[in-house]
């Protein structure tokens, strides 16, 4: 791994309490879950507190925020009651994100352009409050424009086209990746990137040199299944270094 070059892993356990919810009580606990991703490499946790609580619930993110000792980043909807939340607790990290009721999982980037000024004073009150604030957008200027104007410090780029198309398409959403990263940078703005990253795809992102951190769940507690979560988090860390 070439010095100065190092690419953080944030994990995601999400989908360790949407288990603990399909049949209720304590367990598995995604606070165990994530004190074992810390042990296993991770760099900070994600957790997406949802307007539904399909997966991570609101005493989730206290005993997360009591128990670790990495940055927590809060995924978020733009709404008033996430906002409060966020307030209350002051995670590292928030990540706006767009949100639908009926989706499983997020469908695409925040048009932080077209809701520009709904996101103004939620990024001004999440920053004014010491928050580190990430936009969850796609690899497009448009967009990352909007983030320079919002005084976002970070961004994330949605990966999930990139994951599920192959050949020629997916080397075109690649190179929007890539460019996005460097404007990103060029501008101030710090990039990072997931959603739908797997052993096998996440090496041509992680090569971006200006990707600071990538963001990976699903993936990890799906393969936990079959050897382990500190052993898929372990791999994915050796994965990335690769390429670094």
């Amino acid at each position: 791994m070439t010095p100065g070059t190092f690419l953080r892993l944030g994990v995601n356990i999400d989908h360790v309490a949407t288990i603990r919810n399909a049949r209720g009580g304590e367990h598995p606990d995604p606070v165990k879950a994530a004190l074992i991703a810390v042990k296993a490499g991770a760099d900070g946790i994600t957790a997406h507190l949802r307007e539904d609580r399909r997966h991570i619930r609101d005493e989730d993110i206290a005993s997360l925020m009591a128990a670790l000792t990495v940055p927590l980043n809060l995924e978020m909807a733009a709404t008033d009651e996430m906002l409060d939340i966020a307030l209350r607790h002051r995670p590292h990290a928030a990540c706006i994100v767009p949100e639908k009721r009926e989706e499983r999982t997020t469908e695409g980037g925040l048009d932080a352009a077209g809701q520009f000024t709904a996101l103004q004073p939620i990024v001004g009150k999440l920053l004014d409050a010491g928050i580190r604030v990430s936009l969850f957008i796609e690899a497009d200027p448009k967009q990352i424009d909007a983030a320079i104007r919002l005084n976002a410090p970070v961004v994330e780029f949605h990966t999930g086209r990139y994951a599920h198309v192959t050949g020629a398409e997916r080397a075109e959403e690649l190179r929007r990746i890539v460019d996005g990263a460097a404007l990103a940078a060029k501008n101030g703005i710090e990039p990072h990137a997931g959603h739908g990253l797997t052993f096998d795809n996440v090496g041509p992102v992680a090569a971006i040199p200006q990707l600071a951190e990538l963001n990976i769940g699903h993936f990890l507690i799906g393969e936990a299944i079959f050897g382990g979560l500190e052993e898929s988090i372990r791999e994915m860390r050796r994965q990335m270094d690769l390429v670094r």
